[in-house]
């Protein structure tokens, strides 16, 4: 019997663009920028199938996610959204998610933000708010693993000052009238309460004492000009576990040659562990230096969803304004606007099946 066709296209993420200052233009919503793994969820035929961003089947990873997902009142529907951990306060934390992968307790939570296909109709071309529109009604009000991303909007500045004031990583702002477009273009823009990026691990270091089974401190750089640039040494944020973990994995990659150019000066130089530069490290810290190094950072975990080649310095740029994000032909007819102090806030529940 020949096999039925997939009803749905394939997942490939619209990315947000990094910039100085949140967009204080109307025709803008706001939304929690979510500490996770962004997710594509296709469901069809009653089962569901997660996507990373990097296209690669992820269903495993979150089988909690899947089983929920796959319940939803839909013949099919192709979901985006954030999985993350939530704390008890409602902020959502990478390091959580990390320990959850580790075996720890896993509270994970699928927010979705987008609807870009539902029971055999294409929503991608239609403006956010109708698309989001459509999303609410299909989620409802809930605090299930499913829930609706809520947003807001007004003044960017005024809402990433309280996402700053709640200890949040930061908002996403998003264009109100566009189309879903895939790849990065500053119809979405992030701006960031905590400095975070993915770096890629070039080497370790030794820990001081007797212990050999660990390591002291990563080494980590970004891509720049076609080279690996050096942008210094992590030594915190790991428990022993993850050390003892991070060295296991990275032995199975050392190297003679040092992947960073130009070689790092000194001590460091000459006596670093080298790896081959395939694992991506997410990293917290205050500021780049003048010379290119990260001052205080801190390693939050690895982003098995992240390809070292893609990961560069992140600068921000200015913020896009009318003029640059031309508005599309379409109208949107107007959603409900939501307000949200945590991520958890204002969440949604699965409806009513459609009919």
């Amino acid at each position: 019997m020949p096999r039925r066709p997939n009803p749905l296209p394939p997942y490939s993420a619209q990315l947000a663009l990094l910039v100085d200052a949140a967009p204080e233009e109307a025709g803008w919503i706001h939304e929690v920028k979510y500490d996770g793994y962004r997710i594509g969820c296709a469901v069809a035929r009653g089962q569901a199938t997660l996507w990373s961003r990097r296209e690669k089947d992820w269903t495993a990873q979150f089988p909690e996610i899947a089983a929920a997902a796959a319940k939803l009142p839909v013949r099919s529907a192709l979901l985006d959204g954030e999985v993350a951990a939530v704390l008890p306060d409602g902020r959502t934390s990478f390091q959580a998610l990390q320990n959850a992968f580790a075996g720890g307790r896993r509270n994970l939570v699928y927010f979705v933000f987008d609807l870009l296909h539902l029971d055999g109709e294409d929503l991608a071309a239609r403006p956010l708010l109708e698309r989001k529109a459509a999303l609410a009604e299909l989620l409802g009000d809930g605090v299930g693993p499913i829930r609706y991303a809520p947003h807001v909007e007004g003044s960017g500045a005024a809402v990433f000052r309280e996402a700053c004031r709640l200890g949040l990583e930061g908002i996403v702002s998003k264009r109100a009238d566009h189309p879903y477009r895939p790849g990065r273009g500053g119809g979405w823009v992030k701006t960031k309460c905590i400095l975070r990026q993915e770096l890629v691990i070039g080497g370790f270091t030794d820990p001081e004492g007797a212990a050999r089974d660990a390591i002291g401190a990563l080494l980590v750089g970004a891509h720049e000009a076609g080279a690996l640039r050096f942008a210094g040494k992590v030594g915190t944020g790991f428990t022993n576990a993850q050390a003892r973990a991070l060295r296991a994995r990275l032995e199975k990659l050392e190297t003679r040659e040092c992947p960073f150019t130009p070689r790092p000066a000194g001590w460091l130089g000459e006596h670093a562990h080298w790896v081959r530069p395939e694992l991506v490290a997410e990293v917290a810290f205050t500021e780049w230096t003048g010379d290119g190094h990260l001052r205080h950072p801190s390693f939050q975990g690895l982003r098995e969803d992240k390809r070292a080649k893609d990961v560069v310095r992140e600068r921000p740029t200015s913020t896009p304004t009318a003029a640059s994000t031309p508005t599309p032909t379409s109208t949107s007819r107007r959603t409900r606007t939501r307000r949200a102090s945590s991520p958890a806030a204002r969440s949604r529940r699965p409806g009513s099946r459609r009919s």
